[in-house]
């Protein structure tokens, strides 16, 4: 059986941790049933020295778990549509995340097909943030839950260390949109390439 990881494995830089989580498991349970997904691309964000983080700014009440204790869950709604699941890192009260952008259906493949019926193949279940965060019935609700609870609803289990890391851009972001924090590993089920449109200033 998998070990849980630890609060203290996650409670590193982003991107150390963004490495870490590259072919762990993410397991949610719901009163449906049990759906793992193997993390195959992530995202790493900081806080006041990343204006692409929700923390740059400083702590809200949207915010603030992401700033820890490290292994909590950090789930947002974007677009009025979609959440959107991320690890948080660093030590309690230093702000960063990871956000988990795309994985494959190792358990639960029905269940993850029931939520996602427009899916074509296995591998586009959980291939983008939102779709990875829909096939493990994540919400709002399960914000701030601790990931490394030996009973958490939802947890994470220690994979192999993935090798031949490759690492990019960020998706989709309006500012810092060269930083290399995106990390992904060999997979169909890493979601496409979209950079983001830089923010200028008006004249």
């Amino acid at each position: 059986m998998r070990r849980q990881l630890t609060e203290q494995e996650l409670a590193v830089d982003p991107v150390d941790a963004a490495r870490l989580l590259l072919g762990s498991t993410i397991e949610s349970t719901t009163p449906d049933g049990v759906v793992g997904v193997r993390i195959v691309e992530v995202e790493a964000y900081r806080g006041g020295d990343d204006p692409a983080s929700h923390c740059y700014r400083g702590r809200t009440p949207r915010n603030d778990v992401m700033f820890g204790p490290a292994g909590r869950l950090y789930v947002y709604f974007v677009y009025g549509m979609h959440f959107c699941a991320n690890v948080v890192s660093l030590t309690d009260g230093v702000p960063g995340a990871v956000l988990l952008r795309a994985g494959e259906v190792l358990t639960g493949e029905d269940l993850a097909q029931m939520r996602r019926p427009s899916a074509r193949s296995r591998a586009e279940l959980a291939k983008g943030p939102a779709r990875l965060t829909g096939v493990l019935g994540l919400d709002r609700a399960h914000n701030g839950i601790d990931l490394t609870a030996e009973h958490a609803e939802v947890r994470l289990l220690a994979g192999d260390p993935a090798t031949d890391i490759r690492t990019g851009p960020r998706v989709g972001v309006a500012v810092a949109v060269d930083v290399p924090w995106r990390f992904w590993i060999d997979s169909p089920a890493v979601s496409t390439y979209r950079r983001g449109t830089r923010r200028t200033r008006a004249s």
